[in-house]
């Protein structure tokens, strides 16, 4: 791994210039104190286990090579130089994100537990591992995936009044082996890392506030079933790293599945080997796919990977469905998962089978895998796709993947990650639009679309403009107008573009409340909880106004602005604000003036783009309000006019977002500047 640092030294307001690290013996009781450190934080659980076979999807073969031999030899060199070294003073360029994180070791505080839901129901949660043999894929496997076995989710739920279960740990099982995977991938030797592995936990473990195995609760929508959302997990995710919002969301009435993908872009995922489940001892019964390191340069070879990985993550989300629908259906499946009951309880709750009523999200690249699945699906037939040498999903017309996707899918985009979707083969489904647009009497348009941005995306200039193209209904123009939204007389609405103020896009999943210090002093972050509050109150809303019914907003989630007041409840401070005071219609949070709530801003699509010079701006709102237009959200630069400028943008700027889109990777980088110094 590359020494991100200038100076290869410490910043000097850590360790001052008279602090030494030297000996061998130093060197090894500091990485050792540091890598506890990193996981007492965690508040992560050390139960014992077994060492695991290192398995690598063989979409990267060549990668696949390197990984297996780095993690079997020492990343870190204690014998090189055994002589006492002073520390120097940073060089005067400003800090990396890696040398704030070495700089702020020091200081992590423990880490705060999961706040409590808002919604007015329990959450249960179940872990299921399925073998793919029992499911019937809407499209081809992958050669990438021939190795992969099983897929795996974790399911969040409305759970009945009395569920009383234990908690889950928020490190996925096998504890021991995630532990060792983390250290691993932050540079310490794997010989360290399990010793690190089997440290005593210094604070309570991190839990995630859900009842285990916990009975659904009866639905009590008109049609008598839980409305049901696929979550996808972004770089550096798991099945578990988004159980804020996905808890959040079935707190108020949604079924919510987060798949944990096997692409190579989680940490460590464990994969249950079909057939070995029943042996005594469990070495051998899974295998490991670890986290494939994929440079951010815009090289064809780049391109190919991340393409890779999503032809897994697409064929892993079809199959995700045929679980939600056999799940429903009641079909017995294996849940290799023995510590989770039978799945019948589920059956006939779920909203899955009618035409457009799943709902459909992710974060990052787990937004941009959305983006994918749904056009491909939509689009499996179009004329447009044809000539596509390379296609990235190929569903069955008569799939019931491809008679749930339509135009009034809901979707959720939080920070899509617009780069894997610049792919030179994927142009020709680049300039498809989202479903939601369609060219029939009935679509939705930007009504069904919900798109958040952090702070840190939002300030992306050239990608802020490739994301609005993508919620556009004509994502090949280089200038979004009013008249592409204009269908046979008929304006469709924009799609609800916000974005948090101070927030950074670890925000927008756990990572932000398990590391406040991280987001604070690292990405410039305030207040992880308002990027998850403000989104969830958009997320409701999105839900209400697409006919999806959900429980009210809670009062204390409206602190941040509620418009005029006129709301219809009490907001005295010293009055009763019991669980069932809120809102059935947060309209405010979808309005488009500044200022109604705070940190919470709309960007206007419309003029966004590289227009030509002789091309005349958009104008202003009509009502004089203050927008986050093209001009206001780049200051008025970007890399040139046309499609090409834009595009060349993020290929260039991506590699400077690395920290952003890969936090953990600026914990890794850190580890490395404290063994080099």
């Amino acid at each position: 791994m590359d020494d991100v640092s200038p100076s290869g030294k410490w910043p000097q307001d850590h360790l001052g210039p008279e602090c030494v690290i030297g000996s061998r013996e130093t060197k090894t009781a500091f990485l050792s104190g540091f890598s506890a450190l990193l996981v007492a934080s965690l508040h992560w659980p050390l139960p014992r286990g077994s060492r695991e076979g290192v398995f690598v999807p063989s979409l990267i073969f060549k990668r696949r090579q390197v990984l297996e031999h780095q993690l079997t030899k020492d990343l870190v060199d204690f014998g090189k130089d055994d002589t006492t070294t002073t520390m120097s003073p940073a060089a005067q360029a400003p800090p990396t994100a890696a040398e704030k994180v070495a700089s702020f070791f020091s200081r992590m505080s423990p880490v705060p537990s999961f706040p409590d839901y808002t919604g007015p129901h329990k959450v249960g949660t179940v872990d299921i591992e399925i073998p793919v043999s029992e499911l019937e894929s809407p499209s081809p496997t992958p050669y990438s995936a021939t190795d992969i076995h099983t897929v795996q989710c974790r399911v969040f739920y409305p759970a009945v009044p009395e569920s009383n279960g234990k908690r889950i740990n928020w490190l996925p099982s096998p504890q021991r082996q995630h532990v060792s995977a983390y250290t691993q991938f932050i540079g310490i030797r794997p010989m360290l890392a399990d010793i690190v592995s089997f440290l005593p936990r210094h604070l309570h473990y991190t839990t995630i506030p859900v009842h285990k195995n916990a009975e659904i609760l009866d639905p009590d929508t008109p049609n008598r079933r839980w409305p049901t959302m696929i979550f996808s997990h972004g770089l550096g995710g798991n099945r578990n790293t988004y159980s804020h919002l996905a808890g959040s969301l079935a707190s108020h009435g949604i079924v919510v599945i987060c798949p944990e993908h096997r692409d190579g872009s989680a940490v460590a995922s464990f994969v249950r080997i079909p057939g070995k489940q029943d042996q005594y001892f469990m070495r051998d019964t899974r295998r490991v796919i670890p986290y494939v390191r994929i440079d951010h340069d815009a090289r064809p070879e780049i391109y190919e990977a991340r393409e890779d990985q999503l032809r897994i993550r697409l064929w892993e989300l079809g199959m995700i469905h045929m679980v939600t629908l056999n799940m429903d259906l009641g079909l017995a499946m294996s849940n290799l998962n023995k510590s989770t009951p039978s799945l019948t309880q589920f059956k006939n709750k779920l909203h899955v089978h009618e035409p457009g009523c799943i709902i459909f999200g992710g974060h990052s690249f787990g937004s941009a895998s959305i983006v994918q699945l749904l056009k491909t699906t939509y689009y499996a037939e179009s004329s447009a796709l044809a000539h596509v040498q390379k296609p990235l999903f190929t569903p069955r017309p008569d799939s019931a993947l491809c008679r749930q996707i339509t135009p009034k899918n809901v979707t959720m985009l939080l920070d899509m990650w617009c780069f894997p979707l610049l792919a030179p083969g994927s142009a020709d489904l680049f300039n498809l639009p989202l479903p939601a647009y369609a060219n029939t009497s009935t679509a939705p348009g930007g009504n069904a679309i919900l798109a958040v941005e952090s702070d840190a995306f939002y300030k992306w200039t050239d990608h802020l403009h490739v994301t609005a193209r993508v919620l556009s209904p004509q994502p090949s123009a280089s200038v979004i107008t009013p008249q592409i939204f204009r269908r046979s007389g008929v304006s469709l609405p924009e799609p609800n573009f916000f974005y948090v103020r101070s927030s950074a896009h670890l925000s927008q999943s756990d990572f932000g409340i398990l590391f406040p210090w991280l987001t604070k002093k690292i990405f410039n972050s305030e207040e992880p909880e308002r990027a998850l509050r403000l989104n969830l109150r958009a997320q409701l809303q999105l839900m209400r106004a697409n006919g999806v019914p959900v429980a009210r907003t809670w009062i204390g989630d409206l602190v941040d602005g509620t418009g005029s007041g006129k709301l219809g409840i009490s907001t005295d401070e010293d009055g009763d604000n019991g669980p069932d005071d809120g809102v059935m219609d947060d309209k405010v949070i979808f309005e488009r003036c500044e200022g109604k709530v705070q940190y919470w801003n709309w960007i206007d699509v419309i003029g966004m783009g590289q227009p030509d010079e002789e091309e005349e701006e958009a104008p202003p709102p009509a009502d004089g309000s203050t927008v986050a237009t093209a001009t206001t959200a780049t200051n008025g630069g970007g890399s040139g006019s046309g499609v090409n400028a834009q595009i060349a943008g993020v290929e260039q700027t991506d590699r400077d977002m690395e920290d952003e889109l890969e936090p953990l990777q600026a914990v890794a980088s850190a580890a490395q500047i404290a063994a080099r110094s």
